[in-house]
């Protein structure tokens, strides 16, 4: 009966609730639609489908994914169901077909909670001769067992192997000649420094450089442990952040084969220093310095990671919601949008508001997706290939539900032209800026050049390339399994604005709302702006799907390959 009950609360609710005051205020009237201009190759059938969506529908979807009833919509919640049931509903009603599991919209996705217990906790660093030296957890040591299990002990050797990379591209290989099966690989953050674009990409971080990176090259030489060394300005953020982050609960998929590490482990700057002087070797930031340059061999130290760590371990489900709206043709060239629609759920500790409704993060990038997938499957105009929609959970967790998308996709991977994703557009008003990071990495880019021109968009570069925000939202899930994919986020520029003013409000959104229970609907939202964004994805996927070929990466890209084996299927 709940099930059922969930379904016809959420089928009423866009035209019912939805409609009746928030708690701040009426809701604004309907803002008139923006049409989608002339486009070469965009035919007029297509573009009556993407001039009829409607900023007030997108509004309509936000505001009920934000509302407390749906408690944060944190992973495996009874929050976390009500949205998915709530996005099923509305693809059903849209008309857009099922494309999960058994004949359904969802998509199962098996997850392993795990908290650190700090007090139960030990780790110490024993060298050849002397005394171990204990570590303080939390201040010195930051770690999670990856496998689930209750407890872990082990006393392994520790091998320093630089910044723990294997890029035959760059003719860099960190583990060469290393065996690291059962004991623990020491490696630096970020990776060899370079003002050389064709190495490493110069200042520009490439997923090599991300922590997660190390953890899953390392258990895939079947390493016991990892150990990342922090230093501030590789890392990019300081160890608080470090800290908070492995302080609570942590969740990883269950079976993931690049999540085994019995200890997924970050060391003080500190800590490296007294370990390489253990081992006779000197100071830490001599040891980085020799890592970054060529010829550096891994090295075994005469130091052991004596470890026993205790662990709190929940098992649960969430779900990915996923459509399909049926094209000209089958096979290669299928379209996927898609957009997480998970948050932090609720804070049970907190005083006053305790539940983080994501109103904007994500609630702004289901609407758009929901409202796409009205346009597309309502619009009249059939698409050249299927087009795919993806409500994805878990990202909050570190991008768990599009990975599980990215293992198992609706179609085969290389059936799959474009991923195009839509994470966290603040409704503030009509775009004219967009940062489309690495849509400039695939051989699309120049239509998606001339049609941002087209809509009067700015395309901006990445104003911090080192901090590698490419890879810290779900298109990087699709990437990283060879489908070409981006995200589509706004720049600062604003009708009627200057970009001062765009900047002012993205800054005091992150400073003040961002993952925090302020951020909430808002009455006044003008979401134009979301409407805007959509038309322009809903164009871009058109003309990505009507392409006699399938989108491609620029030959040596990092993810080249990866599309080269998705093709080849070895």
């Amino acid at each position: 009966m709940r099930k059922n009950l969930v379904f016809v609360l959420a089928a009423a609710l866009p035209t019912a609730i939805l409609c009746a005051p928030n708690r701040a205020s009426a809701q604004l009237p309907q803002n008139a639609p923006q049409n989608v201009p002339p486009i070469a190759g965009f035919p007029a059938d297509a573009q009556k489908a993407a001039d009829s969506i409607e900023p007030e529908k997108i509004r309509a979807h936000v505001r009920f994914l934000s509302l407390d009833l749906l408690e944060g919509r944190g992973p495996g919640t009874r929050g976390d169901k009500l949205a998915a049931e709530y996005i099923a509903t509305q693809f059903a009603l849209e008309g857009v077909k099922p494309a999960g599991e058994n004949g359904t919209y969802f998509q199962k996705v098996p997850l392993l909670a795990v908290h650190t217990l700090e007090d139960k906790t030990r780790f110490a660093l024993e060298p050849a001769t002397g005394q171990p030296l204990e570590l303080n957890y939390g201040t010195e040591i930051v770690a999670k067992d990856q496998t689930g299990q209750p407890t872990a002990d082990f006393n392994a050797p520790i091998v320093f192997v630089g910044y723990g990379i294997n890029a035959p591209e760059y003719h860099w290989n960190d583990y060469a000649g290393v065996d690291l099966k059962g004991k623990v690989a020491l490696v630096i953050v970020n990776e060899p420094p370079s003002d050389d674009e064709s190495f490493f990409k110069g200042k520009a971080l490439t997923y090599y450089g991300r922590w997660t990176y190390k953890y899953e090259e390392a258990a895939r030489r079947g390493a016991v442990g990892v150990l990342i060394i922090h230093r501030t300005d590789l890392a990019s953020y300081g160890w608080d952040v470090v800290r908070n982050s492995q302080a609570i609960e942590k969740s990883y998929l269950q079976g993931d084969p690049d999540a085994t590490l019995r200890a997924a482990a970050w060391i003080q700057h500190d800590v490296a220093d007294r370990l390489f002087q253990a081992a006779g070797l000197g100071a830490a930031d001599d040891q980085i310095a020799k890592a970054g340059k060529p010829g550096f061999k891994a090295v075994e130290l005469p130091v052991k990671l004596q470890a026993h760590i205790e662990s709190r371990v929940r098992r649960y489900d969430s779900t990915n919601v996923v459509g399909r709206v049926e094209g000209a043709a089958s096979g290669a060239n299928a379209v996927l949008y898609s957009a997480h629609y998970d948050h932090l759920g609720i804070d049970p500790d907190a005083k006053g508001d305790n539940i983080y409704n994501g109103a904007a993060d994500n609630g702004t990038g289901c609407g758009i997706l929901l409202e796409m997938a009205r346009a597309f499957a309502q619009g009249g105009a059939r698409p050249p290939h299927d087009v795919f929609f993806a409500a994805v959970t878990a990202e909050e967790q570190g991008l768990l539900g599009s990975q599980y998308l990215g293992m198992h996709p609706p179609v085969p991977a290389r059936d799959i032209t474009l991923d195009l994703n839509y994470d966290m557009l603040l409704p503030i008003g009509v775009p004219r800026s967009v940062n489309l990071g690495g849509a400039d990495r695939i051989d699309f880019w120049p239509t998606v050049q001339r049609v941002a021109k087209d809509f009067d968009l700015q395309l901006l570069p990445d104003p911090n390339p080192m901090a590698g925000h490419y890879y810290r939202s779900d298109h990087f899930s699709l990437a990283r399994v060879g489908i070409p994919a981006f995200s589509l986020d706004q720049g600062e520029l604003f009708e009627g604005h200057d970009e001062a003013w765009g900047r002012a409000k993205s800054e005091d959104y992150v400073a003040h709302h961002y993952h925090q229970p302020s951020d909430e609907y808002h009455a006044d939202w003008d979401f134009r702006g979301n409407a805007k964004l959509a038309r322009f994805g809903f164009v871009l996927g058109w003309l990505a799907g009507a392409q006699p070929k399938p989108v491609e990466w620029k030959p040596g890209d990092e993810f080249e390959a990866a599309r080269k084996k998705t093709i080849s299927g070895f």
